[in-house]
């Protein structure tokens, strides 16, 4: 076998790998399976510094307690621990994770869709592996199969994504929201280079807010707010959800349009999938 036959067998790997993910899932083997999961509490709310970087989310402070030894841990997040958090205030419970018998190891997990079962590593490798898949086909078959491929994985694609049903849910949840006054503490400030090597400076208001029922919020506003980076002490308006203050928006004609958009995008993405399947068929 020479090196251009060997080269076509590249999907092994990749289809290996996920075999073996979903066998650890299988078997409750996988890493997030092993470790001990939690609900933690955050304890205090600091305030991200002006001009600091917003990666590390906003500074918390979790308490939570080990389920094998009954310990309580009172443990600071600071963005180092796992997710990094955008909204939070004093009583907002996180789900956490540790490997077992190491709690200062913890990682707060915002997103537990596929990550307790262990799948959510074999998922991604399925998905390099169906776009490679696309490739090669282009590759071997011309335009025709580089034409079903790719149709057929926007299909899948556009038939999996929850985007149309999560902006319902917000939209629904957002009717019911109720105004309060706010106001920008803190702007964070990060520097990124294009290809060129020209600097790109984006900024994201830090915003506190105080909701009917006497909870102070602190919740890092990555869009929404017009000039961020001159946003330092405006006052605002922000409509939360009674019960989730993670749910809000500083403009919700904004956040409408922005819903309806996430829907058409879908749309044109599922029927841009079928206009391939439909072209590729045709020219076979």
């Amino acid at each position: 076998m020479d090196f251009h036959e060997a080269l076509g067998f590249w999907w092994v790997v990749p289809a290996g790998l996920a075999l073996v993910g979903y066998a650890l899932s299988l078997l409750g083997l996988s890493r997030a399976q092993r470790a001990v999961w939690v609900r933690a509490r955050i304890v205090r709310v600091d305030q991200p510094a002006h001009w600091e970087s917003k990666h590390p989310g906003i500074p918390v402070v979790v308490a939570f307690q080990d389920p094998a030894s009954g310990r309580e841990f009172t443990l600071s997040n600071a963005g180092k621990h796992g997710s990094a958090i955008h909204e939070a205030w004093v009583g907002r419970e996180v789900e956490a994770r540790y490997p077992r018998g190491r709690p200062d190891r913890f990682r707060v997990v915002l997103d537990t869709d596929g990550e307790k079962s262990g799948r959510s590593g074999p998922n991604c490798l399925v998905w390099l592996l169906l776009v490679g898949l696309v490739v090669h086909a282009a590759v071997v078959g011309g335009w025709p199969w580089a034409l079903l491929g790719s149709g057929g994985l926007l299909t899948v694609l556009a038939a999996c994504s929850p985007d149309i049903r999560l902006a319902r849910e917000r939209a629904a949840r957002l009717a019911a929201s109720v105004a309060v006054p706010a106001r920008v503490v803190a702007v964070t400030r990060d520097v990124y280079r294009d290809g060129e090597g020209s600097e790109i400076i984006n900024h994201a208001p830090v915003v506190t807010f105080t909701t009917v029922e006497g909870t102070h919020v602190t919740v890092l506003s990555l869009d929404g707010i017009p000039q961020p980076s001159r946003s330092l002490g405006r006052e605002l308006t922000v409509h939360y959800v009674p019960g989730n203050p993670a749910v809000y928006t500083t403009d919700l004609a904004a956040d409408r349009r922005e819903g309806r958009k996430a829907v058409a995008f879908i749309v044109v993405l599922l029927l841009a999938g079928l206009a391939g399947l439909v072209s590729g068929a045709a020219l076979l």
